[in-house]
């Protein structure tokens, strides 16, 4: 049976052509298409083709796409309103998603010297500024509580002469959102598609490449289509994005998992004589591990209290305090890394468990945070045409979580190669290069190296007691500052990662770090190095010696081209033009652009068919 459909064509640029053949099925294409211009619609080509009816499931994209755009950026976090901000400065960028209006949940914590360094990124090199309101809260010193092990008294502060700021999420999201017609352009609407191998997906035909760019499906909550033509697209959805596969042939572990529940209360400071503090904690510093456990050390409840007192120095959780004005104050229990991941509900419950043994009374809970973040992982998949960005490219710290500093700075270094590689010369882009150097941007085979040592220390942080992770902190932020703030950031362009760049670098700070450990805790990071690399490969020696390599590229490969040997081909179309026997040509032999309907010397029609574009 015959089956017309129309297809949607924006992205060759191609002659007329007549295809002869003598088959039983006939077709006859002709292809219009000027070279891609986001505000033009394509013309169509009509094909009949031996077929059974498509399925709703497949049908081809409509006559004409609703938008047109040079970069489409799916989400509308952070990571996804940083990278649209920075974009839209040279290029026609539309950020997609149904919920772009709903508020951002989780609170946001920086170091001072990590946003004023991409602060400074963005208004010198995009003209984009992030004002001073974006800072709810700075306190100039942090404190962290490691009591409880190594001789280490219970009440004992650690305090760091290092500034911290908490982020007004509202703040923040206003100044990566649009104020004019000069940048980024919303939709309301999410993708339909799910990858099933490199580059191809489904529903058949809900996102489909070609050299000069993309055509996708989106749906509105109304389940309302919209079509989007762009000449890249990028993924911000999140860890557990659907577009984007993760690499299979490189070695990797599952990520681990932070959790917490985390809390912005109001707390009763009636029959409180000391202001300065809520509870052990000062009001002009932030606190930002207390992983102490003598909460559970009341005498009510003995044998429950000492069943939760065993789960929590197995499992592990801390509390993380920011102290904001008068008696409001944000709590969060958290687990640093676990897989599988610690419950919520034990989170809340050692939360209001802490807070009741320090004497801290709520007396009012204006939000709740439940906050997930995926560490470590494997990377995204190379060769594929959707750049990931942020979660979705797993930029988050393996080691500690830290995520929002290292989006926005990366930002900035995969905007310039894309500016860069859409704008050029004013020729077609090669977009298979263009994906390649925006992931090149954020996993050089440098960047790769310091990630697999990070990934190396979630790991090692996995597999710790309570004991094990007061001692290995207690070590951590006895290090030079520049070091261990180094490792925190984990990002090219923020503070102090120079110092976490070079295999020499690591191997240095490594070796320091070992000294500064109490020896149970030494013993067991040397010892878990070895299995480590023994067990997991050369990821691990490959990062802190010079002697393995580098991990593979996502930089473009030029694909080799299937020429053959020309001098061959044209002896035999001579030989054959001269021939008395022979006076078809095969396929093979036809000169290259010559379309050529054959027949044999009686009349009878050849069987090669040759179809040339």
């Amino acid at each position: 049976m015959m089956h017309t459909f129309s297809w949607q064509i924006a992205a060759f640029s191609l002659p007329k052509t007549t295809i002869k053949t003598t088959n039983s099925i006939t077709t006859t294409s002709v292809i219009e298409a000027a070279t891609f211009n986001p505000h033009l619609t394509a013309r169509l080509t009509t094909l009949k083709l031996s077929s059974s009816p498509l399925s709703a499931e497949t049908q081809p994209p409509p006559q004409s796409f609703d938008e047109t755009c040079d970069v489409l950026v799916l989400g509308s976090g952070p990571a996804a309103r940083a990278i649209a901000s920075l974009l839209s400065k040279n290029l026609d960028v539309i950020l997609a998603d149904q919920n772009y209006n709903r508020s951002w949940p989780p609170n946001y914590g920086v170091w001072e010297d990590e946003w004023e360094a991409i602060r400074t990124l963005y208004k010198d090199s995009f003209s984009h500024d992030l004002p001073d309101d974006c800072i709810d809260r700075r306190w100039s010193v942090t404190d962290c509580y490691f009591g409880g092990s190594f001789d280490i008294p219970t009440e004992q502060r650690f305090r760091i002469d290092r500034p911290y700021y908490r982020i007004d999420k509202y703040a923040l999201q206003k100044a990566l959102s649009p104020k004019d017609n000069g940048e980024y352009r919303i939709v309301k609407a999410n993708h339909v598609s799910q990858a099933i191998n490199v580059n191809l997906y489904s529903p058949a035909n809900s996102l489909v490449h070609d050299e000069l760019g993309s055509t996708i499906q989106l749906q509105t909550k109304e389940k309302e289509n919209v079509w989007v033509r762009s000449k890249l697209i990028l993924d911000c959805t999140g860890h557990e994005t659907k577009l984007v596969l993760k690499d299979a042939k490189i070695k990797s572990i599952p990520p681990g998992f932070q959790i917490a529940y985390g809390a912005l209360v109001t707390v009763d400071e009636t029959d409180v004589i000391d202001k300065t503090c809520i509870g052990p904690y000062d009001k002009e510093a932030m606190t930002l591990f207390d992983y102490r456990t003598d909460h559970f050390d009341d005498d009510d409840d003995g044998d429950k209290n000492e069943n939760m007192l065993k789960k929590a120095e197995k499992a592990p959780t801390f509390m993380y305090a920011m102290p904001l004005k008068d008696n409001r104050i944000f709590f969060e229990e958290t687990s640093l890394v676990a897989r599988p991941a610690l419950s919520f509900q034990d989170c809340k419950d050692r939360c209001f468990r802490r807070l009741d043994h320090l004497g801290i009374k709520v007396v009012d809970i204006e939000e709740e945070e439940f906050c997930y973040i995926p560490m470590g992982g494997p990377l995204p998949a190379k060769d594929q045409r959707i750049v990931a960005f942020g979660g979705a490219s797993a930029m988050v710290h393996p080691s500690t979580g830290y995520n929002l500093c290292r989006n926005m700075m990366g930002a900035g270094a995969v905007a310039k190669v894309i500016i860069e590689g859409l704008k050029g010369d004013g020729t077609p882009p090669n977009l298979d290069k263009v994906a390649a150097n925006a992931y090149h941007a954020m996993w050089s085979p440098s960047n790769i190296r310091q990630r697999n040592f990070a990934v190396f220390g979630g790991e090692f942080l996995m597999k710790q007691n309570v004991e094990g992770l007061r001692g290995f902190f207690d070590g951590f932020f006895r290090l030079p500052m520049e070091l261990w703030s180094g490792f925190l950031a984990g990002w090219p362009g923020l503070p102090n990662n120079d110092k976490h760049e070079t295999w020499f670098a690591r191997l240095y700070f490594g070796l320091t770090f070992v000294s500064k450990l109490p020896p149970k805790v030494a013993l067991d990071m040397l010892f878990s190095i070895i299995t480590y690399s023994v067990k997991e490969g050369i990821a691990l020696p490959q990062s802190v010696t010079p002697f393995l390599g580098e991990p593979d590229s996502y930089l473009y490969v030029e694909r080799p081209k299937n020429q053959g040997d020309v001098a061959a081909k044209n002896e035999a179309r001579r030989m054959i033009s001269e021939s008395k026997i022979e006076n078809v040509i095969p396929v093979p032999f036809e000169e290259e652009n010559n379309v050529k309907d054959i027949t044999g010397s009686a009349g009878t029609e050849a069987k090669d068919v040759l179809v040339k574009i």
